[in-house]
Order: C-alpha cells, then structure tokens, then sequence
C-alpha cells in the first residue's frame, strides 16, 4: 500500500480523441489551461502532449511545446511538469510496397525525439522503452535499444528524470538493462502502461507480475485506459505505486458523461483518500522521485 501518492494527469495526448469529447484540449492555451486546473484540483503533475491546433492531431513541434509549457510556468500554480518523449517513432507500410514506409509514418532519430525536452528542461520525460504493435492497423511504434540508450543519455545529462514507459515485460527486461548500465540516475522511475493495444492488458494480475520485475528501490506508477481508469487507480495505490489519470487515457467520468481533466484528477484523489492515502504536493512529489529541484 502506498501511503503517499503522487498523482499525475495526462492531459491530451495524441489519440484521434478531439472529436470525441468537447474537454480534449488541442492549442497550447488550452492544453495549458487544463493542466494548469488539473493542478489546482490536486494533480502532483502533468503529463503533456502538443497537438496541431488546425488539426487536432498530435504534434512534436518544439514551440507548440514551449507556448504551453512557458503558459503553465507563468501561471504561479506549482505543478511537476512531465512532457512526453514519444513522438517520431511511427511507422505504417506502403500498401503497395510493405518494405517502405506509407502515409502516417513518423520516424527520426533520438536527438530530434528530444529538441523540445532540450528547449523546456521539464522535470520528467516519458521514454518507451520498445517497439510495440500500436492497435489493429499497420501502424508500428519503434524505439530501438541504440535510439533508447541515446535518449536515457542525454536526459541523464540534462537533469531530466526519464519515466521509463513500459507496455509489456520485455520493456521493463531492457529498462533494467539500461539502469544496470549507468543509463539511468536513481530511483529509476516506471510507467506501467496497461490496457493499451497490443501491450499487456489491464488487470490487477498483471500489474502485480510486472511490478515484481521492477529493480529493488524504483519508483513506479500505472494507468489503465477508458472504463478501467479508475480501477487500476486505485490497484497501483494497493500494491504500492503512483497513480496516472487524464484524458489522454479515458475520456468519461461516469458512463455516458464526458469528463474534464480536473473533474478526472478530482475523482481519483477521492478514491485515493477513502483508501486511507493522501496525494502529495508537487513538491513532495519532486522529492519522493529525486526530481531536479528537489530540497536538499
């Protein structure tokens, strides 16, 4: 059992979600504003994707990163700041030619996945640690193990925490890797992601077996998508770990009605406190997690 949670909302992500609910925040403004309400209803941190505000589809534009990020800083409201990594790792194949790549493939190097974690020096980025089947299309997320160890690297030269996201159990095998190998500063710290296509699925067996892998001393949270948001939430707290929620993950706070990100934050940190816990500040947060800034 986890006593003191930290509490991170997933803001927006990149998921075709925008026409789906009113509340999926799309301009930097609007992502801002969101977390920065998530924030004020109690989330320890944001996790924050950009997406193209004339399209709605996610993004990896350093500015679009960097209006959003400077919006929530400017705000006075204290928040970890957490940006994803994940982009530019897509690859879909040409239908006429499955060795190439086809219409929605992604793909650059470690050093561009990171320009506007260089540029923003968040306090957390998400690092995927491997390729994963991404639904029922074509589409193939790749990171390879040269392209992990390069991004682990240069995060660790930054001061950045990578949260090591992890989909299946050979994601943590290489995760664990990389922390044997000086990779990665410690308390390495871990995403269990769960319930996404075609990654580990999302019940309390497995998020057991995949914390039972995790290295001595990590720290560790899980989120699990749509309806099952909220039980995962409070099956990390019971076994010990963080907690992630957000509509980048689910969209409904109830069947049938349409959640905000604060309405979500404000759900979990319910569920949190009747099971005894409490959700700690941002601060706490960042020294729990030895995160820059950090009291000494």
């Amino acid at each position: 059992m986890n006593f003191e949670v930290v509490l991170t909302c997933a803001v927006t992500g990149a998921g075709d979600t925008t026409g789906k609910s009113k509340h999926v925040p799309v301009t930097p403004e609007e992502i801002a504003n969101s977390a920065i309400e998530a924030a004020r209803a109690g989330a320890s941190a944001v996790h924050l994707h950009v997406r193209d505000p004339k399209t709605g589809k996610g993004s990896r534009d350093p500015a679009l990163f960097k209006e959003t990020v400077d919006r929530v800083r400017a705000s006075g409201v204290d928040v970890v700041i957490n940006l994803t990594a994940g982009m530019g790792g897509d690859w879909t194949p040409a239908k006429d030619n499955w060795a190439m790549p086809g219409p929605g493939t992604d793909m650059i190097g470690p050093d561009e996945r990171l320009a506007h974690i260089k540029e923003c020096l968040p306090e957390i980025c998400s690092l995927d640690c491997g390729t994963l089947n991404f639904g029922n299309d074509d589409t193939i997320y790749i990171s390879t193990p040269p392209i992990l160890r390069r991004m682990a690297a240069l995060t660790k030269e930054w001061g950045v925490k990578p949260e090591l996201e992890v989909f299946e159990l050979g994601h943590i095998r290489f995760a664990k890797a990389m922390y044997a190998e000086g990779l990665l500063a410690d308390p390495p710290m871990f995403q269990l992601c769960l319930g996404i296509p075609w990654g580990a699925d999302q019940t309390v067996e497995i998020m057991a077996a995949m914390k039972q892998q995790l290295p001595p001393g990590a720290s560790w949270a899980s989120f699990g998508i749509s309806r099952m948001q909220m039980p995962m939430a409070a099956a990390a707290v019971a076994l010990g770990g963080n907690v992630r929620v957000g509509l980048e993950d689910n969209i409904f706070l109830d069947r049938g009605v349409l959640a905000t990100n604060a309405q979500l934050v404000e759900r979990a940190r319910e569920i949190i406190e009747r099971m005894g816990a409490r959700v700690l500040t941002p601060q706490e947060a960042r020294n729990k997690l030895k995160l820059r800034g950090a009291d000494a």
